[in-house]
Order: structure tokens, then sequence, then C-alpha cells
């Protein structure tokens, strides 16, 4: 019988250990620095319940000559500038 409206899946406390790497390989607290790390959640006995590795890739597009954040606000301004010819020809028609 449950009295807290808990599982016992969700009653038991999680062990997570968080490891972050910076762009030099050392091992940083702050997450904004890290491009690697991996995140272990368990449950307290030792064996990892679940494990995500992650990596942040800085890629240059060679064909693409502005930055890849340039190129994507243009996109943006190109799509919102359609959206708003659209909306004016619907209203005028």
């Amino acid at each position: 019988m449950q009295r807290s409206g808990k599982t016992t899946e969700e009653a038991k406390p999680s062990a997570r250990t968080v490891v972050y790497v910076d762009a030099d390989g050392a091992v940083v607290t702050d997450p904004a620095r890290a491009v690697r790390g991996e995140i272990i959640e368990g449950e307290g006995s030792g064996n990892p319940r679940r494990r995500i590795w992650f990596r942040i890739e800085e890629v240059e597009l060679e064909w693409l000559p502005v930055p890849e954040s340039a190129f994507l606000l243009w996109v943006l301004a190109f799509l919102a500038a359609v959206w708003l010819v659209i909306g004016v020809v619907l209203h005028f028609t």
C-alpha cells in the first residue's frame, strides 16, 4: 500500500555523477564552458541506471562564406519576409 503517492522507483534518491571537460581537456565545474562530458545517473548501489555522453563540436561548412549563425539569421529573416508577403497578399485578396 502506498501512502505517499510515490512509487518505490520514484522514492529512491538518485545518485548522479557529472563530469564536464573544456576545450583544453581540463575538467571544469561550469557546464557553459564544457565541450564534452559524461552524466551518469544511478540508484546509489554503484550500478548506473542511465549514462549520457555528449560532445559539442564547432563545424565550419566549406561552401558557406559566412559563419553558420549569420547564415541562419539570414534564413530566418527571409522566412519572416515571405510570411509577411503572404499575409499582405492574403489581406488584400
